[in-house]
């Protein structure tokens, strides 16, 4: 399980708050194939917000710390029925940006832009 310094949490919750929940946690619990979709969908996005429908809160805490470390992943934060989790992705090389072929252009034509 990932640890989290407050500057990252605090950063972290203002990069998830505009965010929609990814996946929804219904009666059935946290099944094995929901926390596939967990992983897949951090896989991609880094972070996620995730919703459960069950109305017990420690039974929603519980399933926080099991998806963590489930995932190795981080609990950025548990508010009402939302859960954020983090989990970085790994060192993908940037892309070069693409290179014009031919001539530079010129004066006139770049005034016409």
């Amino acid at each position: 399980m990932i640890t989290l310094t407050v500057l990252q949490r605090q950063n972290l919750k203002a990069r998830a708050h505009p965010l929609h929940p990814t996946v929804i946690i219904g009666s059935a619990g946290l099944t094995p194939s929901v926390l596939e979709e967990i992983g897949r969908s951090l896989k991609s996005h880094e972070l996620i917000k995730i919703r459960v429908m069950d109305g017990d809160r420690k039974a929603r805490e519980a399933m926080l710390k099991e998806i963590c470390a489930q995932l190795n992943a981080a609990a950025v934060q548990h508010i009402g029925k939302i859960l954020v989790v983090y989990l970085p992705q790994e060192d993908v090389p940037e892309k070069k940006p693409a290179q014009r072929k031919g001539k530079p252009l010129s004066k006139k034509q770049l005034g016409s832009r």
